[in-house]
């Protein structure tokens, strides 16, 4: 789907600890971090999806609300990289790719199938802000997912499922668009948007 010039249109890096809004109006959340402190956005700017306060990576913002809808959809994929404490197994991951049940709602839902696959060596990612536990602790290992789902927290709902928490999240993709070399809070500004699987 592209979209045209009259829409401003931004690709992000959210850091960790940043909440995927621009204010908040909830005395709770005063101190809280937000995406408004990252750059000057136009009026009418929204995230398209979100990431949790603990993940980090590609964020796309739009002033479009066509747009928003569109890659909401389950039409395209959002690829992730999960660090996961252990060694992940073949057996888990045959379980990811399968579905597993997670808590949502307050009721267990069943995740769609999607591609899992174990990462063969760390990828290239920015330093994160708050530290993370070291291999001194037990071994960890990556994993990529890839959904064309997103409930709330799903990528760690499912790797806790089949006994490997998530310690590190970071979405690397959405559709043909990639993080690529981003740094945590980078803002790129395009014309247009024209995402597709």
């Amino acid at each position: 789907m592209t979209t045209t010039n009259r829409h401003k249109h931004f690709i992000i890096y959210k850091p960790y600890g940043f909440l995927s809004q621009f204010r908040s109006h909830d005395s709770k959340q005063q101190k809280k971090r937000f995406l408004g402190e990252l750059y000057d956005f136009p009026k009418g700017i929204m995230a398209i999806g979100r990431l949790d306060e603990k993940s980090e990576g590609l964020l796309l913002l739009t002033t479009d609300g066509k747009m928003s809808d569109f890659i909401n959809s389950q039409k395209v994929e959002k690829e992730y990289y999960a660090l996961v404490d252990g060694d992940i197994t073949l057996n888990a991951i045959e379980k990811l790719q399968s579905g597993v049940k997670i808590g949502f709602n307050g009721k267990k839902y069943q995740t769609k199938p999607c591609k899992v696959f174990k990462l063969n060596e760390a990828p290239e990612l920015p330093v994160r802000s708050k530290k993370i536990r070291d291999a001194r602790h037990g071994p960890t290992s990556w994993v990529s997912i890839t959904l064309k789902e997103g409930k709330f927290r799903q990528v760690r709902k499912m790797t806790s499922a089949v006994g490997f928490p998530t310690l590190r999240l970071v979405r690397v993709r959405v559709g043909n668009i990639y993080l690529n070399n981003m740094q945590a809070g980078d803002v790129i500004e395009v014309t247009n948007f024209c995402v597709r699987d």
